[in-house]
């Protein structure tokens, strides 16, 4: 009788995983930004270095901002767009994985101007400088609330 084997196998295959591990999916983040922005190439790779994948529009943002309802007080170098939301300028990466964890009804997140210190505004040439600066989650009514806050710090010998 072959009752036994069979048994083995059942109860092998039901104590094992259902799926094996996947890596986990990483999310794609649109871009549209000046073909000659410097920064905005530095912003895009903190990107790809914290999980995100990229799709580059070299296009301008200006026209993509109106588009996709960000208000201009909240203006920058780059627009981008990721899990329904859009993302103004140089916020970091930490951020944008927080607003899509916390799902928050907004129209998404903005660094308006170009704070040095801010990813991508954080390269050798300002001499490690970091000014302060918020991130702001622009609401679904188009008014701004602070996100995060990051104080800034003085530059060595400065």
């Amino acid at each position: 009788m072959q009752r036994r084997p069979f048994l083995l196998a059942l109860a092998s295959a039901l104590s094992a995983p259902v799926c094996a591990a996947t890596p986990k999916q990483r999310p794609t983040i649109q871009v549209w930004k000046d073909p000659q922005c410097g920064c905005c190439k530095d912003w895009i790779a903190h990107l790809q270095q914290s999980g995100f994948e990229t799709q580059v529009f070299e296009t301008g943002n200006t026209a993509m901002r109106q588009r996709l309802g960000m208000p201009a007080q909240f203006a920058s170098c780059h627009t981008a767009r990721v899990g329904g939301y859009v993302i103004e300028g140089h916020v970091p990466a930490r951020d944008i994985h927080a607003l899509l964890a916390e799902q928050p009804r907004a129209i998404g997140l903005a660094v308006p101007g170009m704070p040095i210190g801010s990813p991508g505004m954080d390269g050798a040439v300002y001499g490690g400088r970091q000014d302060a600066y918020d991130v702001v989650l622009v609401q679904a009514d188009g008014s701004g609330r602070i996100y995060r806050r990051y104080p800034g710090q003085r530059a060595a010998g400065g």
